[in-house]
């Protein structure tokens, strides 16, 4: 990366674009600009593909869940799980 939204999840996009990268069409995370952006990623993402999405803010001394109220079980849990590995890579580094 950095990669825009349609060559870090479609191939075809990259290809098209002739860019080559190991992650293009393959992204397993996507960082956004700010919340608001972040938001309606996560929202088109979770409705329109029905993935499963897990909110966590970086950038303050700890990982911060951040989750929507209609968030399921799923995808909470999720969100504690990256948070939690976040904070003991940092953790970890730290030492």
């Amino acid at each position: 990366g950095p990669l825009a939204f349609d060559n870090a999840v479609s191939i075809v996009a990259a290809k098209t674009k002739g860019i080559k990268s190991a992650v293009a069409g393959h992204a397993d995370i996507l960082v956004v600009p700010d919340l608001e952006s972040g938001n309606m990623v996560a929202k088109q993402l979770e409705y329109l593909a029905n993935a499963l999405t897990a909110g966590v803010v970086l950038g303050a001394s700890v990982p911060i869940v951040l989750t929507s109220r209609a968030d399921t079980a799923e995808t909470r849990t999720a969100s504690c799980a990256v948070a939690a590995l976040i904070a003991h890579a940092k953790r970890k580094a730290a030492a």
